[in-house]
């Protein structure tokens, strides 16, 4: 059980019936099963923190994505973001993480590009991971519906996927110099051992973390259907939120507010409504039940940049 000066610090200071209670009982553990029985959050019963780190993927990728994604971190739960450096909306990706720099923001190193009717090329010469129409392949790995196009289908060169990751991160220190960590784009590290270690080393050699388990995070996974409504997806997460415990959490989704250039995107077979799921996103990040299960379990919302910031200092 904690000694008294345990239960008595971080945010059961300042809540007063924590303090009440903790008058009231002369022992330690009374005053612990006491705030149980109140239901206080279990991070003001033993002061061990729940950390929450929202991370929205694939600024850049369209206008809609960087507008919704800026949504969901000014008006909604959403810490941190990610880029992808070939896409035709980086430049205003950029100037917008420029004009809001507490947002933290990570490298989406990508090497395929998945859409049907919007494509982007690489940032260098690679003739392995691109088609005969000189776009990156759709996939990462194989898929039913579209065959031949993914990049498994046509075995890269680790050394073409090298030279392409080095010209997205180069550009990367330019446009965006703040960036804390890289991460994937559809898991592409899993393509081989080499390719997994290759990444590892590059995000290394440029000083970024690694997004997810390596820092000791925990997913939040599946918390709504892609079928479900806004509502039902609010009510979920919110739900969700409640559960739970100590320790850092990490919650990885798409922000895109419902435009016509959004609803322009998808994947011809897949049968996703990408406007109406990536806005769902938005609303569930943004709805007041789920700022409320926040504020509600004392939930701190963080990023990669503070999580880091953390582990340096220890």
């Amino acid at each position: 059980m904690q000694r008294a000066s345990a239960i008595s610090r971080d945010h059961t200071n300042r809540d007063p019936m924590a303090v009440r209670i903790r008058r009231k009982f002369a022992s330690p553990s009374l005053a612990l099963l006491a705030m149980t029985v109140c239901g206080l959050p279990l991070t003001a019963q033993t002061g061990e923190a729940i950390r929450l780190i929202v991370q929205g993927d694939d600024m850049g990728a369209g206008h809609g994505i960087n507008t919704g994604t800026l949504r969901a971190y000014k008006q909604g739960i959403l810490r941190t973001t990610n880029v992808l450096m070939p896409t035709p909306w980086v430049a205003e990706a950029a100037r917008l993480l420029k004009e809001n720099p507490e947002l933290d923001v990570g490298i989406h190193l990508t090497i395929t590009s998945e859409w049907s009717d919007i494509r982007w090329r690489p940032l260098s010469v690679v003739p392995s991971l691109v088609g005969s129409d000189g776009y990156l392949f759709r996939f990462v790995q194989a898929r039913s519906y579209d065959a031949g196009a993914s990049l498994a289908e046509h075995h890269p060169l680790t050394a073409d996927i090298e030279k392409e990751l080095r010209a997205q991160l180069d550009l990367a220190k330019k446009m965006i110099p703040q960036a804390t960590y890289a991460s994937t784009h559809m898991g592409f590290a899993a393509l081989s051992p080499d390719v997994g270690a290759l990444v590892k080393k590059l995000t290394a050699e440029y000083h970024l973390a690694m997004a997810g388990p390596e820092l000791g995070i925990q997913y939040v996974r599946s918390v709504w259907e892609p079928s479900d409504p806004n509502d039902v997806r609010a009510r979920k997460l919110a739900a969700r939120l409640r559960t739970l415990g100590p320790g850092t959490w990490l919650m990885v989704d798409h922000a895109a507010v419902d435009t016509e250039e959004i609803r322009a995107f998808g994947n011809n077979g897949s049968g996703v409504n990408v406007a109406a799921d990536r806005s769902g996103v938005v609303y569930a990040w943004t709805a007041p039940e789920v700022l409320e299960a926040v504020k509600a379990r004392s939930i701190r919302l963080t990023n990669y940049r503070e999580l880091l910031a953390t582990r340096a200092k220890r």
